[in-house]
């Protein structure tokens, strides 16, 4: 019997798992919190991404000696800064913060504008992107930028200490916004224009590929030679966990929420909606972000004194629960707005209006995303952590008109890396092996009558205040 080893790394956690590669069991699992700066200020230390991780194998116990394959999925688009000696050289700057904005929005120009990045890279960056998180780092922390040897992604990083080489991925690479999807290389006039020497990269793995094993490195309790794939990030391997196919449509409610869906043509939307990545495959991965998902409800839960769930239909209020800025739509200093509060309006109310507002922006992108001739009866996968949420549940039914189905199986993104590392063992297609595994399998709802009232009103709001939303705070 093979067992394969998979760790998750998420904005604020990482899993670690242990599977029986023939059947996707689980035999052993551990998990460990990492820290994530408070504020505005979005950052992490990659010393605790790895301390974090030894933990979670700690509690796999015997297990994790007995892997053949281990796979590494992470959070996209950090910035993670080493020096010559590898260690890092700044707290890594995560994918949700947002000060490199006006380095997005000067960038875009300097290259020709959205559509010129929209057919190079396949996206055009916002403040997520790591091209623009680089730029922001020469023009404020220049002696941080000269003091660094190798940019690394997040998953990169804990895969490099893994194996001590320096590899990648095209599916979390193309969230850099210095990858160019067309050619499937490193783009030579980004790359000078943000002044970054391509020797700084990882050279990028093809899917499949065996990037290394693991070193002889005390603090890890599986063995040494141990094989080690590629990785990828957080979405992509999603993606692979659940044996995605060309149209489905996917929303996955965490600390973000995403929409995707695989897709055989190399997606190039100029408005900057649709991110054009790749994936963990060979194929391509058009995906939608917003920066405001679950975390953002349950605060309004929170200032409210309610349960999550607690919510009560009725009302005309709306609620943008832009809390940490947004990037779909792309209003990066903007916060939360409410509009239409009455004597009557309850707290329930107002818990629905934080849940209406996160969704409508994922379903407006999610037309973009799916190609034109998609088939609108495919349920919609609802994962990640709001995915069993009741509340969830009913509102993405009641907005988007379409059945939706809830897979069973958890950690899908850690699940994925399982199937990319048991891939590497085998030399079967990762999304085969998930099939096989069951992993997409679960109740389906069926679809509801659209409520057209409350989409429309709460464009109505976000197309009148934009204009006031976006506006950086004073000082910036």
């Amino acid at each position: 019997m093979f067992y394969i080893l998979v760790q998750y790394q998420t904005t604020h956690t990482t899993t670690a798992l242990v599977l029986h590669s023939p059947t996707g069991r689980v035999v052993a699992s551990g998990q460990a919190p990492h820290r994530v700066s408070t504020g505005d200020l979005r950052e992490s230390d990659p010393q605790d991404w790895w301390d974090a991780l030894c933990a979670a194998l700690q509690q796999c116990g015997t297990a994790a000696r007995e892997a053949a394959a281990v796979s590494i999925g992470g959070q996209q688009h950090g910035l993670v800064t080493l020096d010559k000696d590898g260690s890092p050289v700044r707290p890594a700057l995560l994918w949700n913060d947002v000060r490199s904005a006006p380095q997005a929005r000067g960038l875009v120009e300097r290259l020709g504008g959205p559509k010129v990045w929209a057919d190079r890279v396949g996206s055009v960056p916002g403040p997520s992107f790591t091209v623009t998180k680089w730029a922001w780092l020469t023009a404020n922390e220049p002696a941080a930028a000269r003091a660094t040897a190798a940019v690394r992604l997040p998953h990169d990083y804990l895969t490099e200490r893994l194996t001590g080489l320096g590899t990648t991925d095209r599916g979390d690479v193309s969230g850099t916004g210095w990858w160019a999807s067309g050619t499937e290389q490193y783009d030579g006039g980004i790359l000078d224009l943000v002044g970054l020497d391509p020797a700084l990269l990882p050279r990028v793995a093809h899917p499949g590929e065996v990037v290394g094993t693991v070193r002889d490195g005390g603090e890890l309790p599986f063995s040494r030679g141990t094989l080690v794939a590629p990785g990828t990030g957080d979405n992509a391997a999603a993606a692979l966990g659940l044996g995605l196919r060309p149209g489905t449509p996917v929303l996955s409610l965490g600390t973000s929420g995403t929409v995707y869906a695989v897709s055989q043509h190399r997606p190039t939307d100029p408005t900057g909606t649709v991110a054009g990545f790749a994936d963990a495959r060979g194929a391509w991965l058009p995906l939608a972000c917003t920066l405001n998902c679950t975390l953002a409800v349950d605060r309004v839960a929170t200032l409210l004194n309610l349960r999550r769930d607690a919510v009560e239909p009725g009302g005309t209020v709306t609620l943008l629960p832009y809390l940490d800025g947004e990037r779909t739509p792309n209003l990066p200093h903007s916060s939360g707005m409410l509009h239409g509060l009455r004597h009557d309006t309850t707290p329930g109310q107002l818990l629905q209006a934080a849940y209406d507002g996160a969704v409508h922006s994922l379903l407006g992108a999610l037309d973009l995303v799916l190609d034109p001739d998609a088939d609108r009866s495919t349920p919609l996968l609802l994962i990640g952590g709001g995915a069993r949420g009741t509340a969830w549940q009913n509102t993405v039914l009641r907005l988007s008109g379409r059945p939706i189905q809830v897979p069973q199986a958890q950690e899908l993104v850690a699940l994925g890396a399982a199937a990319q590392a048991a891939g590497v063992l085998t030399g079967e297609d990762p999304s085969a092996i998930a099939r096989r595994w069951g992993t997409d399998q679960g109740p389906v709802r069926k679809p509801v009558e659209r409520d057209e009232a409350a989409l429309s009103r709460i464009s109505e709001v976000l197309s009148d205040a934009a204009p006031l939303l976006d506006r950086a705070p004073h000082g910036e």
